[in-house]
């Protein structure tokens, strides 16, 4: 019923809706209105519109819990969902001050092993020792030889070449691991094989027109204890990850390395996206015709060492001794404090040095000779190399 007006209550009221009990008590939604006598007294006038100012306040008030009972269910159907973001959501991973992983890069095109060639259109397959250097004996121009499994007993020793337009392509799947690897020849492709403890050079390449690619040379063995070790022209040495070098006692174990003694002098070499990691000496060393014990014959040029990564103990990170126009860029170099980052001597003219990102401690970073200033192209040297 809806409510009488007190003393009032001889005069009639007309019920159209609910009573504010009712109201109260969440019994029903619509409003509560009343039918009044023309003629009610001015005190119960007021009564009754102290009571319609109240149904119309605790309308609103139902009104707005209504709105905040929706929008807490949204939010919390959201939240379940994973619709929003949390605070949780965007904060960065705490600094446990553990060592970054080891594990190689996935193929991004950074430094280091990239993607290899899917082993497709094979002309010959080899799963074991035998089988591979039979491949490599009768290996022809044109060629696409498969390599799986695991063969680290053997060195993979190619020999025969290919030609400009049928090279032979040797395939190891990024899987395959051989002792070591040895190319002596021209228009050779090797991809996705690892050399792993074989003895130094771990990957030897002498020839033209060679390319080595998504490949590993891991810990070689005795010698010098070079991870690689090219001579030729037209090389290409890209994405491949090498190291760690030294495991020859005391030893000069470098990544790369070149030499124009009783070996080719060498041209045209792009070093390249490589990741050299735990290196005991120098990331790359070359050495002309024209070093101390070079063979003073023909000349070493054009070299490009770009986007590696150099992780070594040595007083710098490259040493180029009598090799004309060498580009050193958009390398980082990282490791220990040294003198140096890169050095120049023996007429080691026309270098440029670009764009290198340094985040190890050095005194400067281009070392130089009076020798090798014509027409070079980086910082300012900061001293001899």
């Amino acid at each position: 019923m809806c409510p009488s007006s007190g003393s009032d209550a001889s005069i009639p009221l007309r019920r159209v809706g609910p009573s504010l009990s009712q109201k109260a008590e969440g019994q029903l939604d619509s409003d509560c209105e009343f039918a009044v006598h023309t003629h009610l007294p001015s005190t119960a006038s007021r009564a009754i519109a102290n009571l319609s100012r109240v149904r119309r306040r605790l309308s609103q008030l139902r009104v707005r819990l209504w709105v905040s009972a929706i929008c807490c269910g949204l939010a919390a159907v959201l939240a379940v969902a994973g619709c929003g973001e949390s605070e949780s959501d965007n904060a960065s991973e705490p600094n446990t001050g553990a060592a970054p992983s080891a594990a190689l890069p996935a193929p991004t095109g950074g430094p280091g092993v990239g993607q290899p060639q899917a082993q497709s259109g094979c002309t010959k397959q080899a799963s074991d020792s035998g089988q591979m250097e039979q491949a490599m004996a009768e290996a022809v121009a044109g060629d696409r030889i498969c390599l799986t499994g695991d063969m680290n007993d053997t060195r993979l020793e190619i020999r025969n070449s290919g030609t400009p337009d049928r090279p032979i392509i040797i395939l190891g799947g990024g899987k395959t691991t051989t002792k070591g690897i040895t190319i002596e020849g021209n228009d050779i492709v090797v991809d996705g094989v690892a050399a792993v403890q074989g003895k130094a050079p771990g990957i030897s390449i002498k020839g033209n027109n060679i390319t080595l690619q998504n490949s590993t040379s891991v810990s070689p063995q005795g010698g010098d204890g070079d991870a690689i070790r090219f001579w030729g022209r037209n090389i290409k040495i890209l994405h491949n990850t090498l190291g760690p070098t030294g495991h020859c006692g005391p030893c000069h174990a470098d990544c790369f390395q070149t030499f124009a003694t009783n070996t080719p002098t060498s041209q045209n070499v792009l070093i390249d996206s490589n990741r050299c990691e735990k290196i005991e000496n120098i990331c790359l060393i070359a050495e002309g015709p024209n070093a101390d014990d070079g063979s003073h014959h023909g000349q070493s040029s054009n070299f490009t060492f770009s986007n590696n990564y150099c992780d070594n103990k040595a007083s710098q990170a490259t040493f180029v001794d009598d090799i004309q126009n060498v580009t050193i860029s958009n390398n980082q170099i990282v490791g220990r404090h040294s003198e140096k980052a890169f050095a120049f001597q023996n007429g080691s003219t026309g270098a440029k040095v670009i764009g290198n990102n340094i985040t190890r401690p050095v005194d400067y970073e281009v070392g130089m000779d009076d020798s090798s200033e014509q027409g070079y192209q980086g910082p300012r040297p900061g001293g001899g190399p």
